[in-house]
């Protein structure tokens, strides 16, 4: 059985440890800041919309997280989507990280669930499926397309819509 932390003690482990992170990392997320500082100074939203191949794991997680830290640092002009290049459906173990990191999870029902996930940290309430990046729920154009695995990166040579496209590409664990 997972221990589950508290998500302050998580966020504030990880914080600890920022310093960690690679520079080629570093390099990768400089224009994301840019992007949302842009929109928020001129009073505009900063859609950024997650994109792996299914829809899963990675592109939920960056949702859920800078959706989380947007809330946390109270800049209330972010709001974070996700969307794969094919529709499956949120991976279980995606699912038990989230749990283990504080969040709270309560899961739908059928092939494709929906997963309410909330912290009572702050206000945070996400409705999370698996669903197509160009799904009517996603922004259709004025956003930033984060491009989180390489095979997304290879599928999709153009995001219709997207002011801005960022790599920040992970190595599937499969």
């Amino acid at each position: 059985m997972y221990f589950i932390m508290s998500l302050n003690a998580y966020i504030s482990e990880v914080l600890k440890n920022e310093s960690a992170l690679e520079s080629k990392r570093v390099q990768q997320i400089e224009p994301l800041p840019s992007y949302i500082f842009n929109k928020i100074s001129q009073g505009e939203t900063a859609a950024l919309t997650f994109i792996c191949t299914h829809n899963s794991r990675r592109s939920h997680l960056g949702q859920i997280w800078l959706q989380m830290a947007a809330v946390y640092y109270g800049v209330e002009l972010v709001k974070a989507y996700s969307g794969g290049t094919e529709e499956t459906a949120f991976n279980p173990r995606a699912v038990a990280a989230l749990l283990r990191a504080g969040f709270a999870v309560k899961e739908g029902t059928g092939i494709n669930p929906k997963y309410e996930i909330s912290s009572d940290l702050h206000t945070l309430n996400i409705v999370s499926f698996s669903k197509k990046y160009d799904h009517f729920e996603n922004p259709k154009k004025y956003f930033c397309a984060v491009m989180t695995c390489s095979e997304a990166e290879e599928a999709c040579p153009v995001i219709f819509g997207a002011d801005l496209r960022v790599k920040l590409l992970y190595e599937d664990p499969k």
